[in-house]
């Protein structure tokens, strides 16, 4: 039975060209999200569109593909199935047109992409990447010296500060050692006058 690019279908008529019954159509639809046209009565129509469709999944399953690889089939724009070492480049546009390629070659130049223009700017924002990391650490290094050079300066300033407590407390302790000295010398003299004075 030839389609008619015009003609609208009913769910028998599509059923009868697919060979799907009307209710696997009906389940197919809600399967794989298939947006089926309904007219003013909110019956189901069909046009060479959804026939193309339906006739599409029945391959894939031919094919031995699965209804949730079939779904990701019918929603990507592009998808690649192998068939006897070829592939077909599936479209989704209204003509579903299929382009055989080569997968070996393809893989083959996808690799020479890969090491010709990939591979080159990788290594250069690695070095890039090395470079930055060696500034980082040349400058931590750098600001570690420094805390260090400063925690030197605080300690020997530190050092001195108490160098200078210790000779003022010396000062002070020889100053109270020689009060203390004439005080006592005062007192032998205050004793030796007393005695005196009893002669």
């Amino acid at each position: 039975m030839d389609i008619d690019n015009e003609k609208e279908y009913s769910i028998s008529e599509v059923s009868e060209l697919t060979g799907y019954e009307k209710h696997v159509l009906r389940y197919y639809e809600k399967e794989f999200e298939l947006d089926i046209p309904r007219n003013e009565a909110n019956h189901r129509y069909f046009t060479y569109k959804e026939i193309e469709v339906f006739n599409n999944i029945k391959s894939l399953q031919d094919k031995g593909f699965t209804n949730k690889q079939i779904k990701l089939i019918l929603n990507s724009p592009e998808v690649i199935v192998d068939d006897n070492q070829e592939s077909a480049v599936t479209t989704n546009t209204n003509n579903q047109e299929q382009l055989p390629v080569d997968i070996n070659k393809l893989s083959e130049s996808i690799r020479q992409v890969l090491i010709n223009e990939v591979a080159p700017t990788l290594v250069e924002k690695q070095n890039d990447h090395l470079d930055s990391l060696n500034d980082v650490k040349k400058e931590i290094q750098s600001v570690k010296e420094e805390i260090r050079s400063k925690e030197r300066d605080i300690l020997i300033c530190e050092n001195a500060k108490l160098k200078m407590k210790v000779k003022e407390k010396s000062y002070e302790l020889a100053e109270y050692k020689e009060k203390l000295k004439r005080e006592k010398n005062n007192n032998k003299g205050l004793f030796k006058k007393i005695f005196r004075l009893k002669k």
